[in-house]
């Protein structure tokens, strides 16, 4: 899991022998944060790494070490001690406004986007934003923040940063316009079934890392399917060259590390199954969007919305989904809330719709999906992406992975 903390104690002195990048934003951390891991091993190994899919050496997930902050002191102090001098690691905002940022120094801070999540747990988006300004607050002279040039939030995070601390700004042009010129931008990109190129323009006006950096790609490459990947690369890309990765070792380590699990995942063909953890209204339009560009026929999504989390932004999700041709609404993890009445708040964002059904029982949505689409068609499976349990009432538990339904529905179809 992402690192997660409860008062956490000052940081070790042995804390400054790994030169940490953190990052966080709504979506994006964990492509982010493997992305970047990837690239700082051309620097030096092994290098830790901590995301949502758990706690890495070198791409080896570790398990066995202890919960929550001690366990992220354990992994650290292993890498230290096995010769690593790097760590890239996924902040989430709780973690910041738990004062993570002062117990374990960043030289390197970046951040993807903001978009609507987690209001349940912070309350405000004023609050949201103020959680992962800390990262950028903390970082130390002659460290790098690494901003969305086309998120306004970006923007407010430039105006926090010490003196002292680098700005570099990233963006896409198909996000509109940015608020400053970026030093990156993504200004096209390229989809297939492989993976994502993306066409880059440098300005490197007011750009001190020129030296270090060397030669600037044209374009960057990533295994993973869809724009918002490219971005992603983009930002990793960045803050790779601000911890002194020269920027082709950082371009060809990124084009070669694999996707995550669960983002943008390809699980079968004929049709095209992808499961993806989108589970925002930005998450869920970026990934129909994508499906879309790469569909020779029609699109479907199976998504929900989990329970006893932010209500509010179920008919913007439904929204989201408005550009697939069917719309399957279920379950996700209904925990204390009635999957139905979920499914119906998802629903208004839908009004009109011609294409959309019920089934609250996820495994068989998947199965009808799948098995109405035709071969030509991609069928989205959206909201828990590399999760392997479906949360109930009471915080209950039962295993289900939709990987491992989606696989088994696809080899029940003729041809399977």
């Amino acid at each position: 899991m992402a690192v997660s903390l409860k008062r956490p104690p000052p940081a070790p002195s042995w804390a400054g022998g790994l030169a940490t990048v953190g990052v966080t934003g709504t979506n994006g951390k964990t492509t982010t944060t493997t992305l970047l891991a990837a690239a700082l091993g051309r620097l030096a190994r092994p290098v830790a790494c901590i995301t949502t899919l758990g706690r890495f050496l070198d791409g080896e997930k570790l398990t066995g070490l202890p919960p929550r902050h001690a366990g992220f002191l354990a992994l650290m102090r292993r890498a230290l001690d096995e010769g690593g001098r790097y760590a890239a690691i996924e902040v989430t905002s709780e973690a910041l406004a738990m004062g993570f940022a002062q117990a374990w120094p960043c030289r390197v801070g970046v951040f993807t986007n903001l978009t609507r999540d987690h209001l349940d747990a912070h309350g405000s988006a004023e609050h949201y934003l103020a959680s992962k300004a800390q990262l950028f607050v903390a970082l130390p002279p002659g460290g790098t923040a690494v901003l969305a040039a086309s998120d306004p939030a970006g923007e407010l995070l430039a105006e926090i940063v010490p003196n002292g601390v680098h700005v570099r700004r990233w963006a896409a042009a198909s996000r509109g316009p940015a608020w400053a010129p970026p030093h990156l931008e993504v200004t096209s990109t390229d989809l297939d079934w492989t993976g994502t190129t993306a066409h880059l323009r440098w300005t490197t006006n007011d750009w001190p890392d020129a030296e270090t950096a060397g030669p600037l790609p044209e374009t960057l490459r990533t295994r993973a399917i869809g724009d918002v990947f490219a971005e992603n690369a983009a930002a990793a890309l960045l803050g790779a060259i601000a911890m002194g990765v020269p920027a082709l070792a950082a371009a060809e380590a990124i084009a070669e590390a694999p996707a995550p699990p669960g983002r943008f995942q390809v699980v079968a063909e004929r049709p095209h199954v992808v499961v993806d953890f989108a589970h925002t209204p930005d998450a869920l339009g970026r990934t129909v969007a994508a499906a879309r560009r790469l569909a020779r026929g029609q699109v479907s999504v199976v998504f929900g919305a989990g329970g006893n989390r932010d209500r509010e932004k179920r008919p913007p999700m439904g929204e989201a989904a408005r550009a697939a041709d069917r719309v399957w609404l279920t379950s996700d993890n209904p925990r204390d809330e009635s999957p139905r009445a979920i499914a119906e708040a998802l629903r208004r964002g839908l009004a009109g719709h011609p294409g959309v059904k019920l089934e609250l029982d996820r495994g068989r949505a998947i199965d009808r999906a799948i098995a109405e689409a035709g071969d030509d068609d991609v069928v989205v499976i959206a909201g828990k992406g590399h999760e392997g349990e479906q949360i109930g009432r009471g915080g209950s538990t039962r295993p289900f992975s939709d990987v491992e339904v989606a696989r088994a529905s696809r080899a029940r179809r003729p041809g399977g």
